[in-house]
């Protein structure tokens, strides 16, 4: 680990233990700068001279304040959060630290009722230096997209689904499309998953997918969706080689050309059998 330069409230940092106190332990940074770790956080195994990670925010007194634990989500990042209290001015929403996280009214696009869950982004607000939340993420996503590349792996948070898939949020930075016919599962708000760049358009969007382009991860998307249909059908189904191109698109959404190639893959794995009334999952 390497000291940081300074502390960033929002951020995780690297600090060097300097002194002990009744309180915690104090940290700095190489500019000097300090923070208190609270006693609830540290060990027997942490020593003045020592370096830890450690997350830094204000506590219920405003005051900054370190700590080991991780939130929901940290600055220019996006969680979905509980909303744990609402007032006139703004809702708290719980991001796991004892201090609830502040989504001032201002920042909000819908009512806030305690006990739903909203997809927020977690926000530094430079005049105060303190942090908050906001639910309105479109002004934060970024339309440059030099650099990104078909085929390129990128970190999804599923933000609304809608008639054509789902739209989410990449690398914490842009908005894309992941389709409803490329994605054979079903998806939440807030889901995490790695997912692939399809194609990167010209309105500053990218269209997404959860394998890798190309006709191997085509075949392996159209294997998985036979084997989920397979499992809502009780392990049978009435289709086999010489199923009907009509059949084979109302069932399984896939070609006929792909769903044959899909078949043989199963079959060759040895994870369903092929009959002459259809197809069942191997068991055993």
């Amino acid at each position: 680990m390497t000291l940081s330069e300074t502390i960033e409230i929002g951020l995780l940092n690297t600090l060097e233990i300097y002194k002990k106190s009744e309180y915690g332990l104090f940290l700095h940074s190489k500019d000097g700068r300090e923070v208190l770790l609270p006693n609830a956080y540290v060990t027997p195994e942490m020593e003045v001279g020592d370096l830890v990670e450690v997350f830094v925010y204000h506590d219920s007194e405003d005051r900054p304040v370190a700590t080991t634990e991780r939130p929901t989500a940290m600055r220019d990042e996006y969680g979905l959060f509980t909303v744990v209290d609402y007032r006139s001015y703004g809702a708290f929403v719980d991001w796991g630290l004892p201090k609830d996280l502040f989504v001032p009214l201002s920042q909000q696009k819908e009512y806030f009722r305690i006990g739903e869950k909203k997809l927020l982004r977690v926000c530094l607000d430079e005049r105060t230096g303190r942090l908050y939340a906001t639910q309105k993420l479109g002004k934060h996503f970024v339309r440059e997209m030099k650099g990104l590349k078909r085929g390129q792996e990128v970190g999804l948070i599923v933000l609304a689904e809608t008639p054509l898939g789902y739209k989410a949020i990449v690398e914490n930075r842009y908005e894309g499309m992941l389709f409803a016919n490329d994605t054979f599962e079903k998806l939440e708000v807030g889901d995490r998953r790695w997912g692939y760049i399809l194609r990167v358009r010209p309105d500053h969007k990218l269209d997404l997918s959860l394998r890798p382009p190309g006709r191997e991860a085509k075949v392996s998307g159209a294997a998985e969706r036979i084997l989920t249909e397979l499992e809502r059908a009780g392990g049978k189904l009435p289709v086999t080689y010489k199923s009907r191109p009509e059949e084979i698109a109302e069932r399984f959404g896939l070609s006929r050309k792909v769903f044959k190639k899909a078949l043989t893959e199963l079959i060759e794995g040895e994870k369903i059998v092929l009959e002459e009334s259809g197809i069942g999952l191997k068991r055993g």
